[in-house]
Parts: structure tokens; sequence; C-alpha cells
């Protein structure tokens, strides 16, 4: 990937101000627009991510995890993991 780390981080700030913006005006439970939200903060933290790493051979201390209703498919192949939170590896 070649992306800047500046444009990438510029994409996850957007991201996380879009993600406000649907949680204030959330319309229940289930807002499809904050899942929207959501799921774009993960998709351009794991590509700022990545392109930090490639620039400045660096991380962020941060992780992203797993759904609690995707662990409950994970908890059917591994019981011992019953209720913990496991870090997404793509």
């Amino acid at each position: 990937m070649s992306l800047d780390p500046h444009a990438a981080l510029q994409s996850l700030t957007s991201a996380l101000e879009e993600h406000l913006a649907a949680a204030s005006a959330r319309r229940g439970d289930d807002d499809p627009a904050v899942e929207a939200a959501y799921l774009s903060i993960v998709d351009a933290f794991e590509i700022y991510e990545e392109v930090l790493f490639e620039a400045c051979n660096e991380v962020t201390p941060l992780v992203i995890y797993e759904d609690e209703e995707d662990d409950d498919d994970l908890d059917s192949i591994d019981d011992e993991d019953e209720g913990d939170l496991e870090p997404i590896d793509d």
C-alpha cells in the first residue's frame, strides 16, 4: 500500500467524526447509520495502521475487538475463551 500516513490519518479522523454525527442522531438501538459509521472506523483504522507501519515501522497502541455477537460463533469452536474479547486479525 502506498498511501501517505497523513492521508490515512485524515480518513480515520473523518470516520470518527462521521461516527459521532451518526451516534448523535441515532434512531434506535440498531440504527444502520451508526453501524455503517462503526465499520468505517474499523476499515480506516486498519488502513492507517498498515500505512503507518510501512512508512514509519510503527504501530498504534489500539486494538479492534470483535462484537460480542461474533464471539458466540467463536465460543462454539473454543469454549475455553467464553466471554473473552478477541482482537480481529485480518
